[in-house]
């Protein structure tokens, strides 16, 4: 029974509970004579049983004590805690810890935090009492007893594993006293000691696996190179038949890909970019030349939504050449098996088609594929060579922390032609006017608008929240009587999102009501109009992907935001959008305001998940990659921490 509900505090055996670590700490640490006691105080005392009975007061049960000691005696009561009478006992010396009340002129002590102490030491009063991460039938209490069990047998294996001078140039606290100090420090300082060290673990040893995880992939796997020099005409006239200049950005990122086509070693990079910034184009371009050196490729998307995008997209730059592509969904799969380019969801992964000259592997968005994905791909192939991409915006740091065994690619340019998007947060008395400027937009200028709503249908706990399905039955009967609407979001099958989508695109629907469904994977250079309700309830760097969606063709855009928020830092945080453009800043300060949550929240597999640090700490995530550089070449010299990071290799679900 316990062993499920730890399952999902993410213990499942007897390390793990070392590694669940107090989010806060009771101050039980003033211990009081009873005839000092002030009311208000948080204290503890200490004393003897004179009794405790059960009192009924119809449907409640009262419990109710008097403990004393050398100073006094004092009452203490409990409410509907029947089983107390049956822990404590008349005779028993008990440990009590809370805060001091007064009722009528008396000094006395209600529902108090105790435990009995007979020959015992006081692990849940008079001290900094550990606060764990609960869940149902899981109490901080429960928690307390187990650590301290497991750290008294345990402590003989709490051996340190980083080099000493790592430990002495850091001024770190070592492993067995950090361990010990973050669950029941001696001070608020020795927690925070602790804290800094096990976070300085782990992003050290994060660093490190990535890096072991590199080597090894570089010297396990072998390709045979393909030829780049030999096809410099035919890509060359591929490049320039292209309908736009490629961006720097984009340039150098071809040419790291290339660099790493002509190598013995199978490539494995991540190509991250802004929505828009022309991701799709560079994996054409290295499908175009796996194709001249006679080798297949396929493109993986999580959605079919983003695999039509792509399959129209690489299709229309491909067409020329006679390359033969082909689209597999859920929904859609074809009867053809023989493909110079295979594109579709995860679902093609289970389909009986030629993989065997498989040598180019685009996963796009690949933090939503498994681990277990991935290595089907990889063996349908005969070592093939990986691109991943993501339009997810991620700071620097974080990402080489992340994605450390990667090769990385930034396409931080937009196109040329792309007009960065007029961002307002608009107030609540603006919302008429903001309607009848939308409506002059579309029937003036011919312009199609997005209309963004964070929930599908309205629950009685949201009440507040603009449900997509509601708003746009208003919408369409009360404020744009005269213009066509579509709705679309995540529980339409995938043939009624395309229907809807193909409306959209050829301009039957002037404004999408849509949750954010279209957050990825649509380009509709008509748009030009995002109008996000609820914007509080979004990450920056969602808000920017989102906000991405319009402004694709050579139109003027404009991203409205509208929040029932009146909170001044919501505020301010949403404001940002209006001056900051960057995905990677927002994401940056959304880790600084809310944490990691909002930015990964979506990433479910190739995020490890931290424990103790936070990615938000930029200048640790610095320091402990410089250190794991230093130490790397002699890592096997420090037999504990390689197996520690061999370890971590086994268990960590990996991003490549």
């Amino acid at each position: 029974m316990y062993a499920r509900r730890l399952e999902k505090l993410g213990i499942t055996k007897l390390g793990d509970f070392l590694y669940h670590v107090p989010f806060r700490y009771d101050d039980y640490s003033l211990i009081s004579k009873i005839s000092d006691l002030q009311p208000g105080e948080t204290v503890t005392i200490q004393g003897k049983i004179l009794e405790i009975k059960n009192q009924y007061a119809g449907r409640f049960i009262i419990q109710k004590a008097k403990v004393e000691d050398e100073s006094g005696i004092i009452d203490v009561t409990w409410f509907n805690q029947p089983y107390i009478i049956k822990t404590i006992n008349v005779g028993d010396k008990i440990s009590l810890s809370g805060k001091i009340k007064e009722s009528k002129g008396k000094i006395t002590f209600v529902s108090p935090d105790f435990e009995v102490i007979n020959d015992s030491y006081p692990i849940h009063t008079a001290r900094l009492v550990p606060v764990y991460p609960e869940t149902r039938g899981v109490s901080s209490k429960w928690l307390r007893r187990q650590v301290f069990k497991i750290l008294d047998d345990y402590k003989k294996n709490l051996s340190e594993f980083l080099p000493r001078d790592v430990v002495s140039e850091n001024n770190l606290l070592n492993y067995e006293s950090s361990i010990e100090q973050i669950h029941f420090p001696d001070s608020l300082e020795e927690a925070e000691k602790a804290k800094e060290r096990l976070s300085f673990d782990e992003f050290f040893l994060l660093h490190l696996s990535s890096t072991l995880r590199k080597k090894e992939w570089e010297s396990k796997l072998v390709q045979k190179p393909f030829s780049v020099s030999k096809f410099k005409k035919e890509i060359d006239m591929f490049l320039k038949n292209l309908p736009f200049e490629l961006t720097n950005a984009q340039k150098k990122a071809v040419d790291e890909i290339f660099t790493d086509f002509t190598r013995s070693t199978p490539m494995n990079r991540l190509l991250q970019g802004e929505v828009g910034s022309g991701k799709t184009v560079v994996a054409a371009i290295a499908m175009f030349v796996a194709y001249l050196n006679g080798y297949k490729s396929i493109l993986m998307a999580p959605t079919e939504i983003l695999a039509n995008q792509h399959f129209d997209t690489v299709s229309k730059l491909l067409f020329l050449y006679k390359i033969k592509v082909s689209l597999v969904t859920g929904s859609k799969k074809t009867k053809d098996k023989n493909f110079d380019v295979l594109i579709g969801t995860h679902s093609l992964l289970f389909q009986n088609y030629d993989f065997k000259n498989l040598r180019l592997v685009v996963v796009d968005e690949q933090q939503r594929f498994g681990v277990e994905q991935r290595a089907i791909i990889r063996k349908k192939g005969k070592s093939p060579n990986f691109l991943t991409m993501t339009a997810t915006p991620i700071p620097r740091t974080v990402a080489l922390t992340l994605y450390g065994n990667l090769s990385l690619s930034y396409l931080n340019e937009m196109p040329k032609e792309r007009k960065r998007v007029k961002t307002w947060l608009v107030p609540k008395v603006k919302r008429e006017a903001a309607y009848k400027w939308i409506e002059k937009q579309i029937k003036e200028n011919n312009d199609q608008v997005f209309i963004i709503c964070p929930f599908i249908e309205e629950s009685e706990s949201m009440v507040t929240v603009k449900a997509a399905t509601k708003e746009y039955e208003r919408l369409k009967k009360e404020v744009f009587p005269k213009l066509k609407l579509g709705l679309l979001h995540g529980k339409l099958k995938g043939k009624e999102k395309g229907e809807v989508l193909k409306k959209f695109r050829e301009k039957s629907i002037d404004i999408l009501v849509a949750t954010p469904v279209v957050e990825v994977g649509i380009d509709i250079p008509n748009a030009t109009v995002m109008l996000i309700e609820e914007a509080e309830r979004f990450g920056l760097a969602q808000l920017h992907q989102l906000r991405g969606r319009v402004g694709r063709g050579n139109k003027l855009s404009y991203c409205l935001l509208f929040t029932q928020s009146t909170n001044p830092e919501t505020l301010q945080r949403i404001k940002s959008l209006e001056t900051l453009y960057n995905g990677a800043e927002l994401a940056e300060l959304d880790l600084k305001l809310r944490g990691p949550g909002q930015l990964f929240g979506t990433m479910q597999h190739g995020v490890p998940e931290l424990k103790i640090a936070s990615f938000s700490n930029f200048s640790l995530i610095e320091k402990t990659k410089k250190v794991a550089e230093n130490i790397f070449p002699k890592l096997k010299s420090y037999p504990l921490l390689y197996n520690k990071v061999r370890e971590l290799n086994t268990q960590q679900v990996s991003p490549d």
